[in-house]
């Protein structure tokens, strides 16, 4: 049948001028274009017909992109390079479950934890078994997220020091606190630790007369309480203040625990007990005149035990210190199951589950 339909085509093909020759195309291109449109969006042809396309087609050259419809021309050719006999080779993955999206996310994440430069996240990568990546495409992408893709060189920062040491590295400072007294208002100072690793605090004394005497004392009162705790810091650091003396240093030395000086006016490097001075100062000093030492200590004694116990801290996941992870309970439906606890005469309020 389609021999027969064909076969006429081509004697009035042959009869044609050229300019009936290109109308009679562009009337054929019409017709197969809305003949296609009926059709599946994919051909796919049988190797008879794969063959037939070749042999008529492969004459016309680069005219060919013009009429192929039923596939791409792209696809044409490819048909044609495998009937000259010459093989396409074809690009095995090595690591079908490795994207290039997840090679990128290693090279960010080895960048940002470790500071190294492009040539040895390169090494890395190898030995992670992903050879397969360029030096300039390691930089590329260290670039594009900010990060420097030369060799790491220096001293480090302050925080690369922050979190090598992270887990037995302490923090001491002082505050002070007007306080009225039978001869009037005093200035009262109270030295304090905080453990940075988990912002549990610890109250080392408080005084009006912060001498030589009372910070040496001071400091052997901490080396007791670490050496009862078995608790080791590796770093304690400490601003420039003068009350901290060479025999304060001596004593805390003791124990084991390199005392750091930090420089002056630098408050931002002890974030973490200037952040607790103005958490105390804002939820209980600020709201209460204090009347004597035995009152100021009760304060500040009562909000160091709530820190400790039952404030939630955003740096630690909103969690307590003394929690490590909510414990697992049902869905709460009622607040009648839930039970409020207050220090301070309200002041301090903490919530849990009725019992």
């Amino acid at each position: 049948m389609s021999r027969r339909i064909f076969t006429p085509l081509l004697l009035l093909l042959a009869r044609l001028t050229h300019p009936d020759l290109v109308r009679s195309v562009l009337f054929l291109k019409a017709e197969n274009a809305m003949l296609r449109k009926r059709l599946p969006r994919r051909i796919t042809p049988e190797r008879r017909e794969r063959d037939r396309l070749l042999r008529l087609g492969t004459p016309l050259g680069v005219m060919l992109k013009e009429l192929v419809s039923i596939v791409t021309y792209r696809t044409f050719l490819r048909w044609k390079s495998g009937a000259n006999g010459k093989r396409r080779t074809k690009c095995v993955n090595r690591h079908p479950t490795r994207k290039p999206e997840d090679i990128r996310l290693l090279v960010i994440k080895i960048g940002r934890e470790t500071g190294w430069g492009l040539t040895r996240i390169v090494g890395e990568l190898k030995k992670l078994g992903v050879p397969k990546i360029s030096r300039s495409t390691v930089k590329n992408i260290l670039v594009a997220e900010g990060l420097d893709p030369g060799p790491k060189t220096g001293e480090g920062s302050w925080d690369e020091f922050l979190k090598i040491h992270w887990k037995t590295l302490w923090a001491c400072d002082f505050f002070t606190k007007d306080v009225w007294t039978a001869i009037g208002r005093c200035t009262v100072h109270v030295l304090f630790f905080i453990e940075l690793h988990t912002r549990r605090v610890h109250i080392a004394g408080i005084t009006r007369n912060p001498d030589s005497v009372w910070m040496a004392q001071a400091a052997r009162n901490m080396r007791m309480l670490l050496e009862d705790n078995g608790i080791g810091p590796s770093y304690i650091i400490k601003d420039g203040d003068k009350k901290f003396t060479p025999q304060f240093d001596a004593i805390i030395e003791s124990t084991g625990a390199n005392v750091k000086r930090l420089p002056r006016r630098s408050p931002n490097l002890n974030a973490y007990a200037e952040s607790w001075v103005g958490a105390i100062k804002r939820e209980v000093l600020n709201h209460f005149v204090v009347f004597g030492m035995n009152h100021l200590e009760h304060l500040v004694c009562t909000y160091a035990a709530y820190h400790n116990s039952v404030r939630c801290h955003t740096g630690l996941g909103n969690r307590p210190v003394a929690i490590a992870s909510p414990p697992p309970h049902p869905e709460i439906r009622r607040s009648k199951e839930v039970a409020c606890h207050s220090w301070l005469g309200g002041l301090l309020k903490h919530y849990e589950r009725a019992a």
